[in-house]
């Protein structure tokens, strides 16, 4: 079996993983660690051999329906080690829409990445934190902005690793 190939079975193996705990709402922590492990590998694998360029097309789409599936799903299970659950529903209510938002984060976070337009990052992070201010702003619990933080930097991550087995495969 080739680099290419084993990249891309285990991109599509997470990416499905993902999309399948997405669309059901079971097993978070797992498909969650599965995504992790697999993206790692498939990193790693990436990293260390050539690929060509039908495969690394394909590896590209897969990893960007990792990086905007598998996100959400590994940024709630970040929030579990460092927050009370009822905390982090309570930081929602307020952070209304932050599924969807992070997920566009990360799809654009990605799509620039893989352009090669770092620009793009600044641009997407930018939106996302004037467009969240009022709600950070104005309140009264400063547990709201640091959770804020935490999902950003966790999807973004998640998108940026994502990105790197996209570009890492030739």
């Amino acid at each position: 079996m080739t680099h290419e190939t084993l990249v891309t079975i285990l991109v599509g193996v997470a990416a499905a993983c993902s999309v399948g705990g997405l669309i059901t709402g079971k097993g978070a922590r797992l498909v969650a660690g599965a995504s992790v492990a697999l993206l790692s590998v498939a990193l790693l694998v990436a990293w260390s051999g050539d690929a060509t360029h039908d495969l690394a097309k394909g590896v590209a789409v897969l990893a960007a329906v990792l990086a905007v599936a598998g996100g959400g799903i590994v940024t709630s299970q970040v929030f579990t080690f460092v927050e009370d659950p009822e905390r982090v529903r309570q930081a929602g209510a307020v952070l209304r829409g932050g599924a969807w938002i992070g997920a566009l984060e990360r799809l654009g976070v990605y799509v620039a990445l893989v352009a090669g337009w770092a620009p793009g990052v600044a641009i997407v992070l930018a939106v996302k934190g004037l467009g969240r201010y009022p709600e950070l702003r104005n309140q009264d619990d400063t547990g709201v902005a640091e959770r804020f933080i935490i999902g950003t930097f966790t999807s973004v991550l998640w998108a940026v690793a994502c990105a790197g087995v996209a570009v890492l495969t030739p």
